[in-house]
């Protein structure tokens, strides 16, 4: 089984939409998908689940047994003012110190309005993941100018859909 993260706390998110496409196509390959879809974190977990109180919140801590109880993770990540999303950092701060995401595999796809895909975003999300000794799948998937590629729920693009599909692949024997 595979936990798909939607990388930020945006409402109705193209991130959550996007992760949903990739739920579906993990089913169409037999593989369970369950989507952590950031936007559904408590708004007060910043200061009421982290450091000193890291473990206390009844609420974050779902989130993070969501984390624990997979091998796999998927990163859905925006790029928001040349990285990611905050609260996706903030969110990885608050899972339990250092073995939360130790040997973990997990795989990254950048999504943005611009003509990088999240180059930088996927850089910087797998300098942290290294840190903490999760394995990242090599094959990173950037969703360039999203909104001229993606319609009605589906990629619409073959060389997106190519790349995806081999992306999942790799997970799926990662």
């Amino acid at each position: 089984m595979i936990t798909i993260i939607a990388g930020t706390n945006r409402r109705n998110s193209t991130t959550l939409k996007i992760a949903q496409y990739y739920q579906e196509l993990l089913q169409q390959k037999g593989i369970t998908a369950e989507i952590l879809d950031l936007a559904l974190l408590p708004t007060d977990f910043a200061f009421s689940a982290l450091y000193e109180n890291n473990g206390k919140h009844p609420t974050f801590n779902m989130f993070r047994e969501q984390i624990t109880k997979f091998d796999k993770l998927l990163f859905i990540v925006p790029e928001y003012n040349g990285s990611f999303p905050g609260v996706l950092k903030t969110f990885i701060d608050g899972l339990e110190y250092p073995n939360a995401l130790k040997g973990k595999k997990t795989a990254l796809v950048g999504v943005s309005a611009g003509a990088t895909g999240g180059v930088w975003a996927l850089s910087h999300l797998t300098d942290i993941l290294h840190y903490l000794n999760a394995e990242v799948l090599s094959i990173k998937v950037r969703l360039a100018t999203i909104r001229s590629h993606f319609t009605e729920g589906k990629i619409n693009t073959p060389l997106y859909n190519d790349l995806i599909q081999q992306q999942l692949d790799k997970l799926i024997t990662f």
